[in-house]
């Protein structure tokens, strides 16, 4: 599948430093608001074309390794029923779903992939051949799900939610001891996260201490911290999309509708136009300027 020109891959294998002046990567996270609706799944996919995005992202879960019994007995209004369970699996697609999926990002050329949360989901995954895994912070610190991520060798977007600085130096040893290409992610696993708590200097803090390249995945409402991200030198930006804040779920308050996304998506397209390069330069245009309101220096 294509990535859009994005060459993750080779990039993160060479060591290479993010620069500000590359696109940067916007990850449509579709997640579970779907609420189990493979048409509504198809119109997000289509949202996050339509506004530009890189690549859409799903979630997979074993609901049963994944919840302890206890919590799927236990009670939950939902539109599924009555308990834990039946709200879980109703917003749990298959195999059939994720073909379908699969097909059809495809057919309209929007690369996918998606956060596996337990050993059996990521071997789930494999048949479809993504370009990438991603590593949500709840299961950052599950060592033997890391391990077998890290094992894949597939070029990976690490986030680091609820994460103490030990625990990503422990990341970063495995996947650079497996040689697997990552991206870490910052991350406030707030949901919806309030603006004075989103630390957007562990971008730079994270990109200094690891020597790689650091996106953010934001969970606030707003758009400009998205924005200030990427000009902090965020290699990628991670979101989450919805048709409506309105809908249910849990996720829908920390996502981003049409407009927001739209809106998003249009600035830190602009970045790297307006960032340039740091090289210092006089532009033709200026140089007439120069000529007009620097009156001493006529006729030389």
């Amino acid at each position: 599948m294509t990535t859009s020109g994005f060459d993750f891959a080779g990039d993160l294998l060479r060591g290479a430093s993010w620069p500000i002046a590359r696109r940067i990567f916007v990850v449509a996270e579709i997640g579970i608001n779907h609420n189990g609706d493979l048409e509504l799944a198809k119109q997000l996919i289509d949202m996050a074309r339509r506004a530009g995005c890189d690549a859409v992202k799903f979630q997979k879960r074993t609901i049963d390794v994944v919840y302890s019994p206890e919590t799927l007995a236990a009670p939950r209004e939902s539109p599924w029923g009555t308990t834990q369970r039946a709200q879980k699996e109703g917003l749990e697609f298959g195999a059939a779903e994720y073909d379908a999926i699969d097909a059809y990002c495809r057919s309209v050329g929007m690369p996918w992939f998606a956060s596996a949360w337990d050993v059996g989901s990521l071997e789930f995954l494999r048949r479809y051949d993504l370009p990438w895994n991603k590593v949500a912070s709840a299961m950052a610190t599950h060592r033997e799900f890391v391990t077998a991520v890290a094992e894949e060798g597939k070029p990976t977007f690490v986030s680091t939610g609820m994460c103490e600085m030990a625990d990503i130096d422990r990341l970063v040893e495995l996947f650079r001891s497996r040689k697997c290409p990552f991206m870490l992610m910052h991350t406030v696993s707030e949901y919806p996260a309030p603006e004075e708590d989103l630390n957007l200097a562990m971008i730079g803090r994270l990109r200094d201490r690891y020597g790689c390249p650091v996106g953010y995945s934001g969970h606030e409402s707003s758009v400009s911290p998205s924005v200030v991200a990427g000009v902090l030198g965020a290699a990628a930006i991670e979101r989450h999309i919805t048709l409506d804040r309105a809908m249910y779920g849990s996720d829908q308050a920390a996502s981003l509708e049409w407009t927001g996304l739209t809106g998003m998506v249009g600035q830190l397209r602009k970045i790297p136009v307006v960032v340039g390069d740091g090289e210092k330069r006089i532009t033709k245009a200026e140089s007439e300027v120069s000529r007009k309101l620097r009156y001493w220096t006529r006729g030389r």
